[in-house]
C-alpha cells in the first residue's frame, strides 16, 4: 500500500479550481487559527498577561497603531490610565506608565551601582523611530557606546560658557521678532503668534547649526524647510507604525497604488539632502568664528574618543534642527494661549515683566531667569501641554527589570507617557486647571508631585539643549510681553481642542491681537 502526499481528496483534482479554491481555504483557514492562538496567548500567557489594560489591545497592536495614525493617540492613553491606573499596557509587548517619580529613574536613570549589575541598559526602542535616510543613527537613537562618544562632543555646544557666547546672536532674533510684531501691531493687523515663534525658533537654531538663518524673520514667511520638517515629523510617525506593525505597510502599499502616499516622505528625504548640502558648507568655514554647534564638534574631531563620522554629523544636524526648533515653539505657543485663556494669570505675568524693567535692553537671558512667576507660567505651560506629549520609548534589557514595582520582562516597550502623567489627578491636583502658583509654593498645590515630570527626559540621555530651550522661551516671552498687549482672535478661543499627534502636536494657527505699549 502506498501513500498520497496529496493533502486534498483523491477526487479533487490539485490544479483545477475546485483544488486552488480549496488550498487557499485551507491556507486561510491555518491563518485565522494562527491569529486566533496569538491573540489568546497575548491575553491569557503572555508574560505581561498581570499588567491591565482594555482587552483588545492586550491581544494585539491594532487599537495602539489606528489611534497613531489618525493621531488621536494622546487623549486614548490617557483614558486607559484613567481607567486601569499607573501601568497600562497598551499592546501586547508596550507597556506605559504614569507614576513617573520612580518610573523615571527606573526606565531612563543612570545605570550603574550593585543594583543594575547584571541588568544592563534600557536601550532607545528604535522600532518607533523610522531608520535615517543615510541608515546612520543620531544621538537620539544610536546605542550605548555611540551616544556616549557623540554626547562627549557636542556638549561642550550646549554648556552655560556657550550659552553665554551665544546670548547675542539669540538676542538679535528676538529683537528681529519683536520689530515685525511692531509692524504688524502698527497696521492693526491679527498675527498668528505660533508662526512667529516658529520663524524665531528656527532661525535661531539654524544658525547655531549652520552659521546661517533661514531667513524667516527676515523675508517674513515660512521657509521651505520648516515645512520640510513639520511632514518629515508625520512621516516619521507613519514609517514608525509600520515597521513595527507590518499589516499597515501592506495596506499603505496596496492604497498607493490608487493615491500618492509617499508625499511625507519624499519631504523627509529632500530635507536630508539639503541638511547634508548645509553641513558640508558649514565645514569648509572651519572652527574658527562665532561659537556654534559645529564649531565645538569640528575641534572635538582632533580627539579619537569624541570624533563624529561624516554622515553622524549630518543626522545630527537633523536632530538639532528638529528637537531645537518645533518643541521650543511649541512650548511658547501653548504657554501663550494658556496665559490668554486665564486672564489673571496674564495680568500677574505681565506685572511682574514691566515692574521689573525699565527698558527693552535690560531684558537678558540672566535677568529673565530672576523672574519667578514667568518660570513658573512656562512650567505650568510644559506640564499642561507637553511639546512631546508621548514617551519616549526604552526596551527592558533581557532579563527584566522592576519598574515602579512592576516586574517587566526583558525586550518589552516601556515610557513615562508626558500628556497622561502631568493631566493625571494621581500626580496634581486640578490637573485641567492652569494654575502657574502650584510651581511657586501655593499650599492648595503642596501635595503636587513634581518629581512625576521631566518634560526634557531625564537621566544620560535627556535633552542637551534643555538650557537653551528655557532661554529662549524666557527671553522671548518676556519681551513679547513687555512690549505687546494681546488678546486672542475669536478663531483661536479652542486652539487645543482636538489637536492631533504624530509624535509632536500638529497645531492650527493661534491669531492674537496685538498692541503696542505706549511709554
Amino acid at each position: 500500500m502506498t501513500l498520497s502526499t496529496n493533502v486534498l481528496p483523491d477526487w479533487i483534482p490539485l490544479f483545477s479550481l475546485t483544488g486552488i479554491a480549496s488550498s487557499f481555504g485551507s491556507l486561510f483557514s491555518l491563518a485565522v487559527l494562527y491569529v486566533l492562538a496569538t491573540l489568546i496567548y497575548n491575553v491569557f500567557f503572555h508574560p505581561l498577561k498581570h499588567i491591565p489594560g482594555p482587552l483588545f489591545a492586550r491581544a494585539c497592536g491594532i487599537p495602539y497603531a489606528v489611534r497613531m495614525r489618525n493621531g488621536n493617540i494622546i487623549p486614548w492613553i490617557r483614558e486607559q490610565h484613567e481607567r486601569y491606573g499607573d501601568a497600562v499596557r497598551l499592546a501586547p509587548s508596550e507597556v506605559s506608565f504614569i507614576s513617573g517619580e520612580t518610573a523615571w529613574p527606573d526606565i531612563y536613570g543612570f545605570r550603574t551601582g550593585k543594583k543594575y549589575k547584571n541588568t544592563g541598559a534600557y536601550s532607545k526602542d528604535r522600532s518607533w523611530f523610522p531608520t535615517p535616510v543615510n541608515k546612520v543613527w543620531s544621538l537620539l537613537g544610536a546605542n550605548e557606546e555611540d551616544h556616549s562618544r557623540m554626547r562627549r562632543n557636542v556638549s561642550h555646544a550646549f554648556s552655560d560658557k556657550s550659552l553665554r557666547q551665544q546670548e547675542t546672536l539669540v538676542q538679535s532674533y528676538v529683537d528681529l521678532l519683536v520689530h515685525r510684531l511692531g509692524e504688524n501691531a502698527a497696521e492693526g493687523k491679527d498675527v498668528d503668534i505660533m508662526r512667529w515663534y516658529n520663524c524665531t525658533t528656527f532661525d535661531v537654531i539654524a544658525d547655531l547649526s549652520f552659521g546661517e538663518p533661514l531667513y524667516c524673520l527676515r523675508d517674513n514667511q515660512y521657509h521651505n524647510w520648516v515645512n520640510m520638517i513639520l511632514a518629515s515629523n508625520k512621516a516619521g510617525a507613519y514609517i514608525a507604525i509600520r515597521n513595527k506593525y507590518p499589516l499597515f505597510k501592506y495596506y499603505d502599499i496596496v492604497k498607493g497604488t490608487f493615491k500618492d502616499t509617499k508625499g511625507s516622505e519624499r519631504a523627509r528625504i529632500e530635507f536630508y539632502r539639503l541638511t547634508h548640502d548645509k553641513v558640508e558648507s558649514r565645514l569648509e568655514k572651519g572652527a574658527e568664528g562665532r561659537p556654534d554647534f559645529f564649531s565645538f564638534i569640528i575641534k572635538n574631531q582632533e580627539t579619537e574618543s569624541k570624533a563624529l563620522t561624516r554622515k553622524e554629523m549630518d543626522t545630527n544636524a537633523l536632530g538639532f534642527l528638529i528637537a531645537g526648533s518645533e518643541t521650543t515653539a511649541t512650548a511658547l505657543s501653548g504657554t501663550t494661549y494658556l496665559l490668554l485663556k486665564n486672564p489673571a494669570a496674564y495680568a500677574k505675568l505681565v506685572h511682574e515683566i514691566r515692574s521689573t524693567f525699565t527698558s527693552h535692553a535690560e531684558i537678558t537671558i540672566e535677568e529673565v531667569n530672576k523672574l519667578e512667576y514667568m518660570i513658573a507660567c512656562l512650567q505650568e505651560g510644559l506640564r499642561y501641554y507637553p511639546p512631546v506629549p508621548s514617551g519616549f520609548p526604552r526596551v527592558v534589557p533581557p532579563g527584566g527589570d522592576h519598574i515602579s514595582g512592576h516586574y517587566i520582562p526583558g525586550g518589552t516597550s516601556v515610557y513615562v507617557s508626558q500628556h497622561a502623567s502631568n493631566r493625571s489627578t494621581r500626580n496634581f491636583k486640578d490637573p485641567d486647571a492652569y494654575v502657574p502658583e502650584r510651581w511657586v509654593g501655593d499650599e492648595r498645590y503642596k501635595d503636587d508631585n513634581h518629581d512625576s515630570m521631566n518634560p526634557f527626559s531625564f537621566g544620560p540621555r535627556n535633552c542637551l539643549g534643555k538650557s537653551l530651550a528655557y532661554a529662549e522661551m524666557r527671553l522671548i516671552l518676556a519681551k513679547v510681553l513687555f512690549n505687546f498687549d494681546l488678546e486672542i482672535v475669536n478663531d483661536s478661543q479652542d486652539w487645543m481642542k482636538e489637536q492631533k499627534t504624530y509624535a509632536l502636536w500638529e497645531k492650527p494657527s493661534l491669531m492674537v491681537k496685538l498692541k503696542s505699549v505706549q511709554r
